[in-house]
């Protein structure tokens, strides 16, 4: 069963015509929450050139993710399958307006994990940017070791 302390790990990968792509990791500890056949995952985030840590939730669900920030950075990301959302994402550095539909939202529950994999067009400021895939690995923390794979 999982436990309320968990390692979040978060692996995306933005795809962009013509160019090799950007790759994004963070692990961090956080927090896991099962409520009305809803999981939640909750932590913080240092983003470099930020003073404050952002706090996140992730709220998922079969065929639905939905990503809230607050603090520095503040948006709310839904990602449901074959359908396109748009929200604003703030940031100290101004407000853009930001697309998202979700090809494949998928999760696979294990005793003392869970694997999320987002597959989602990415638009900006209504203008199709990148295909962008998202990976995120949520293991108990019970003492067994995690190992970071390259």
């Amino acid at each position: 069963m999982m436990t309320k302390d968990v390692l979040v790990s978060i692996r995306g990968m933005q795809f962009d015509t013509g160019q090799d792509g950007e790759k994004i990791e963070s692990i961090q500890r956080g927090e896991y929450y099962l409520k009305n056949n809803t999981h939640y995952v909750m932590y913080e985030e240092i983003i470099e050139g930020l003073d404050m840590p952002v706090k996140n939730m992730i709220k998922f669900w079969p065929g639905e993710m939905h990503l809230s920030k607050k603090g520095a950075i503040n948006v709310n990301m839904d990602f449901v399958e074959k359908q396109k959302n748009l929200t604003d994402y703030r940031t100290p550095y101004g407000s853009i307006v930001i697309g998202l539909e979700a090809s494949r939202v998928d999760i696979q529950e294990e005793e003392k994990r869970m694997v999320l994999q987002v597959d989602y067009t990415l638009d900006v400021n209504y203008e199709y940017l990148a295909d962008c895939k998202i990976h995120i690995d949520i293991r108990s923390l019970d003492g067994e070791q995690f190992l970071l794979k390259s």
